[in-house]
């Protein structure tokens, strides 16, 4: 058995799930391969890629993919990118419809063993608090992780959460879209020639 099959069989967060606004059941989203070069390291999946089993099937994945600069059929060629979100669940809904946080158990369970399993990346993409807390060991907000990307890149860019809610925060850092997003596009190349 995989690492990959391990992980689609946990239930260690179910009784969490079934208490959540949502009560739904388990069902982790694996994405990942040991020849993956790039890592797109999010928090958790959302509804509807629980839904479809799809990571990043969403708007926030054709707003990330553009940030990519990738087509959906590179984006989705797991012998190039792997997918590896703090939590393999979607964590469900609180009572006032807010996605709830990763779960940390999950994390701590799975993340560091397929890490290990993950080679031959050469370029990480960090989303979100979880995700940069893990990979660059920050406890700052995003947008200071976000602002602080030359020190990390070019072999890690972190990023904030590429959906919808986000415009705003764009609209009010100018810079992301003019000088982060070239160098993370140009990165991205490199990664997967």
């Amino acid at each position: 058995m995989s690492l990959q099959d391990d992980i689609a069989r946990c239930r260690l967060c179910a009784s969490r799930f079934a208490a959540t606004k949502t009560a739904h059941i388990p069902r982790p989203v694996v994405w990942f391969r040991p020849e993956a070069r790039l890592l797109i390291a999010g928090q958790a999946p959302g509804m509807r890629v629980h839904q479809s089993g799809v990571p990043f099937d969403d708007r926030s994945g054709a707003r990330l993919r553009d940030w990519l600069g990738l087509t959906p059929a590179e984006f989705y060629d797991q012998n190039k990118v792997a997918i590896v979100p703090m939590a393999f669940c979607f964590p469900g809904y609180d009572a006032s419809k807010s996605d709830l946080p990763p779960p940390k158990i999950c994390g701590q369970t799975w993340h560091d063993k397929v890490m290990q399993t993950l080679p031959s990346i050469k370029l990480r993409v960090v989303i979100g608090a979880p995700a940069q807390r893990y990979h660059l060991g920050v406890r700052t907000s995003v947008t200071d992780a976000v602002k602080s990307w030359r020190d990390h890149a070019p072999e890690v860019f972190p990023l904030p959460h590429p959906s919808w809610r986000n415009t705003g925060w764009l609209k009010k850092n100018p810079w992301f879209e003019a000088d982060l997003l070239p160098k993370l596009r140009a990165a991205v190349k490199e990664a997967l020639s």
